[in-house]
């Protein structure tokens, strides 16, 4: 089953690949042998601040696989500020069109359990957030495809709007519902949902049926569920796809979503002139099942030759 192909004229040697709109933060990591219960004390096993956000981290991972990539967003005024732009460039991300505001960076306290699942704390400061008008047409129409989160739903609608205007595909990353939330959907050619937001949004049971709710009220091509180490279930074409996750040892699942995403679109840009979904989501759980090999967001994101062997060993070859 054939995704559409992603545009591959670049009318300057500035466009990217791929342009992010959406979060960066740091994430204070937090380890400890089991979630803590109320009123008691338990051991750090350890502790670290490293660059987490959702669209940043996936545009990281795009740049890992070999793309080109943009990110749009603010920083705040403070030294974490300061580390978590840093950390795009460090990765090869371009951060032109981002500024810093008058506020503390944006940050995420991430508890990690032995079994690797985290419980997520996070604070952002409502000086971060960019509003409609903030948004240049010319800025997020510069690559084949766009990815917004839906964290700043005015400006992240109108970031998608431009690009459905200028013939860009644009691709969602969504967790939970927020006021406006539709207006965003409408604008969406590939939607991809953390495991509850389609049942949460439909009121109906079962993932599958949830995604044949937002398929029929908003005809994405792909619509598509992450799984967790279970992998992954979309509807495309009126037909189920579950693409199962990869057997890897799972020291840290933060930021695995976002790997995902961001595999979601290097594998569909890999893909050329005949891009199988089916193909595309497998690499997209292959790159996300190798992020999770140590703590933190970034930390683990494959190169694209990790994600070559990863792919060929499961096949047998």
């Amino acid at each position: 089953m054939n995704l559409p192909i992603v545009p591959t004229s670049l009318s300057t040697s500035s466009v990217f690949d791929v342009v992010g709109f959406g979060l960066n933060t740091i994430d204070l990591l937090a380890v400890v042998d089991e979630y803590p219960s109320p009123d008691s004390k338990n051991i750090l096993q350890d502790f670290v601040e490293l660059p987490g956000g959702q669209t940043a981290t996936a545009m990281v991972t795009c740049a890992r696989l070999g793309w080109r990539a943009r990110y749009i967003g603010y920083f705040g005024n403070d030294e974490r500020g300061a580390l978590s732009r840093e950390s795009l460039t460090s990765d090869g991300v371009d951060v032109s069109a981002c500024r810093h505001v008058r506020a503390p960076q944006g940050l995420s306290l991430v508890l990690v359990d032995g079994e690797g699942r985290r419980t997520i704390l996070w604070r952002r400061s409502a000086q971060l957030d960019m509003s409609p008008e903030d948004v240049q047409e010319s800025v997020v129409t510069a690559g084949r495809v766009l990815l917004v989160d839906c964290h700043q739903i005015a400006a992240a609608t109108q970031a998608a709007s431009f690009a459905r205007k200028g013939g860009v595909p644009t691709v969602v990353d969504v967790e939970e519902m927020r006021p406006g939330i539709e207006y965003l959907l409408e604008q969406i050619d590939v939607i991809i949902t953390a495991e509850t937001f389609p049942e949460s949004f439909s009121g109906v049971s079962g993932i599958g049926s949830a995604l044949a709710v937002l398929v029929r009220e908003f005809r994405p091509v792909v619509a598509c569920a992450t799984l967790g180490r279970r992998g992954s279930l979309a509807l495309v074409g009126g037909t189920e796809i579950f693409t199962p996750g990869f057997d890897v040892p799972v020291v840290d699942s933060t930021g695995a979503g976002d790997a995902f995403r961001g595999g979601f679109i290097a594998g569909w840009l890999k893909a050329g002139p005949s891009p199988r979904v089916e193909d595309v989501l497998r690499y997209a759980n292959a790159v996300a099942a190798l992020q999770t090999r140590a703590l933190g967001a970034r930390t683990a994101i494959p190169s694209l030759q990790e994600v070559d062997v990863l792919l060929r060993s499961e096949r047998g070859l």
